[in-house]
């Protein structure tokens, strides 16, 4: 028992009453939580509950769908459908978004999520994961696709859900980034990690290094000089991370710094990223950018894209602030035609083999 803790329906009366729909927006979080709590449950079954496994169907991204996701999918649509607070849905998981219809209740925003990240880490029993955004529905008539298409900066709330060895559920209402843990002997979710802020310097840095022959210069530089250490120009030793989970990868660098990086590369020339702006991008920009950090793109600020479709794809950068600063002006400097190159200090002047 957490008597005397804040659970997360407190928390959400406290910070979103009197802003526009204060009220409703406090029920569709607590829908989201009960989303989640199902979620969660489905994953601590794994094969006993017959999650794991992949299935004959391809998403609209061309991915291989599993059990869960097919699951995840089907408990955050029930929930808003039957909630009465959302005008209508968009997932990573459907080709369309879709409008709310009698007999159920139209409420005032609208949901986007991705409603499970990292499965391919499922049948490894590696944490996964849930993201979701929540923006404003037009106020009259069915909301289209457009409707959806709004920049990451007018999200009214984001978040995300983390499976792992306790159930977290970390979100942002405009006013800082605050994460839950689920209690599960009474099924609350309590908050444990207010107002959580991201470290300006880290070293610490997450990307799939398996890429590298497809990234662009300002990457190879950056991540050169840190793999370098000590003895290249960044003068210390860093850390490299990767777990194929943006969930998993940006709760690590909420709690203790860091810098995630899936760039624009060549590998399939295509798709100017990887993630998706909508499901993704921007909700996890809200979260990191309410924590203290930076979410870029390499080349602007990923909450200020006007999106142009509703799968639409880019680059991720984001974390440690001066970290992503960095990379940031690595590709301004790409861009004017300065950058310079990393060379590894075993052939140069610090190096080695120097004369």
């Amino acid at each position: 028992m957490h008597l005397g803790r804040k659970t997360l329906s407190k928390f959400l009366i406290e910070n979103v009453s009197g802003t526009r729909d204060g009220a409703a927006l406090a029920a569709l979080l607590v829908d989201v939580a009960a989303a989640v709590k199902a979620i969660a449950a489905l994953s601590a079954k794994g094969a006993l509950g017959g999650t794991t496994g992949t299935l004959d169907t391809i998403n609209v991204q061309g991915e291989t769908q599993k059990p869960l996701d097919v699951l995840s999918n089907t408990a955050f649509v029930n929930t808003f459908e039957q909630g009465g607070l959302v005008a209508g849905v968009a997932s990573e998981e459907m080709d369309e978004p879709f409008p709310i219809k009698p007999p159920n209740q139209r409420g005032p925003f609208l949901a986007i999520f991705d409603p499970l990240d990292g499965s391919s880490n499922i049948d490894s029993n590696v944490s996964v994961g849930s993201i979701f955004s929540i923006l404003h529905a037009p106020e009259t008539g069915e909301p289209v696709t457009a409707d959806y298409l709004q920049p990451g900066l007018q999200q009214v709330a984001a978040g995300y859900a983390l499976y792992g060895p306790a159930t977290l559920l970390v979100l942002t209402v405009g006013k800082g980034t605050h994460g839950f843990t689920l209690d599960r002997e009474v099924g609350n979710f309590i908050l444990t990690s207010p107002n959580i802020q991201i470290p300006a310097e880290t070293s610490e840095f997450a990307i799939n290094t398996s890429n590298e022959r497809f990234w662009e210069s300002p990457i190879t530089r950056y991540v050169g000089e840190c793999k370098a250490g000590k003895t290249g120009p960044r003068e210390r030793d860093f850390n490299m991370r990767w777990i194929a989970s943006m969930v998993a990868e940006v709760h690590r660098i909420l709690m203790r710094g860091g810098i995630f990086m899936y760039p624009r590369d060549t590998k399939d020339p295509g798709k100017p990223g990887r993630l998706r702006l909508m499901y993704e991008a921007n909700p996890m920009g809200l979260v990191v950018e309410q924590a203290g950090g930076r979410a870029s793109t390499g080349r602007e600020r990923i909450l200020e894209i006007v999106p142009s479709e509703i799968h639409q794809r880019v680059p991720v950068i984001l974390g440690s602030r001066n970290e992503v600063d960095r990379v940031t002006q690595y590709h301004s400097d790409y861009d004017a035609g300065t950058d310079k190159p990393y060379e590894s200090p075993l052939f140069n002047e610090r190096g080695l083999f120097r004369s």
